[in-house]
């Protein structure tokens, strides 16, 4: 069971600790989202799952409980060593933990023959490093699953339609590689300190077929959205000219026009483009 608000709070107090808003630190009291991130996640006995930000362990001893073997990354000193002296002794044969940053270890040191053969990702993000921390992850290798605790307002980016504000270009690679399933929202009760918005557990599974950007295509992405109200037209004829042939025909085959914004583009076309620019791979 997860920690109390009061019994966090005294732990906290014990460690000399005082949460950080840089780091998002806010701390999970609700055992119900514990159980639902854990059912999202289909975690079972053997599985290899990554937590990032582990902070005080209560998903991570959930994790540990099912009989499944954690790798975790933690940045902040205190709480590493604090999980080092309590889980990581208890669980020693089947936890791994890291300090360090997430967004340089997306994968908390997993190994890549674990990775191959298959895990999972289960986390609480923090806010601020939760898009980049993403971009890494989906550079691959790709977990089968991902159950992450986002900002509401994150959550809503990543599962954006086309057509909306919050179609961006994270949107398009998380949507290549995952299929938004039904998540669950979280109030600010859950947690303390208690954060000034609504989170929610975002639920991914990874497509039969993923697609994964590359690093220079991603960057033609990224350059398209930050010319949102631009014609995608206007934008590649400065960007990539000496395609254009290409990318008109792949145009009028979606039912698009040079004259559409790049936000009214859908993710399947943003992947068959990145396949045409072998050049950029």
């Amino acid at each position: 069971m997860p920690l109390s608000p009061t019994a966090t709070r005294e732990l906290l107090a014990s460690l000399g600790h005082q949460p950080k808003r840089f780091l998002g630190q806010n701390f999970l009291v609700d055992g119900n989202i514990v159980r639902k991130s854990l059912e999202l996640a289909a975690v079972h006995a053997g599985d290899a799952i990554v937590e990032v930000g582990p902070g005080l362990g209560t998903l991570t001893r959930a994790l540990l409980e099912t009989g499944a073997e954690v790798w975790a990354v933690e940045k902040d000193r205190v709480l590493h060593h604090h999980l080092a002296v309590t889980l990581a002794a208890e669980f020693a044969d089947r936890f791994h933990l890291l300090e360090g940053d997430a967004v340089e270890h997306p994968l908390a040191a997993l190994p890549s023959g674990r990775a191959a053969a298959g895990f999972k990702i289960v986390a609480n993000l923090p806010y601020a490093i939760a898009t980049p921390w993403l971009d890494a992850v989906l550079t691959g290798p790709l977990p089968e699953r991902m159950v992450l605790m986002l900002q509401q307002e994150a959550a809503q980016r990543y599962a954006a339609q086309p057509g909306t504000k919050s179609f961006g270009a994270i949107s398009v690679f998380l949507q290549a590689a995952y299929e938004v399933a039904p998540g669950h929202k979280v109030a600010p009760a859950c947690f303390h300190p208690r954060p000034d918005v609504d989170s929610y557990l975002i639920n991914l599974v990874r497509r039969p077929q993923p697609f994964v950007f590359s690093t220079p295509v991603k960057a033609l992405v990224r350059a398209c959205f930050q010319q949102r109200r631009k014609q995608i037209g206007a934008i590649l004829r400065g960007r990539v000219p000496e395609h254009a042939p290409v990318w008109r025909e792949l145009l009028r085959v979606e039912g698009l026009s040079e004259q559409s914004r790049p936000e009214a583009i859908p993710p399947g076309w943003w992947m068959r483009f990145a396949a045409t620019l072998p050049a950029l791979a």
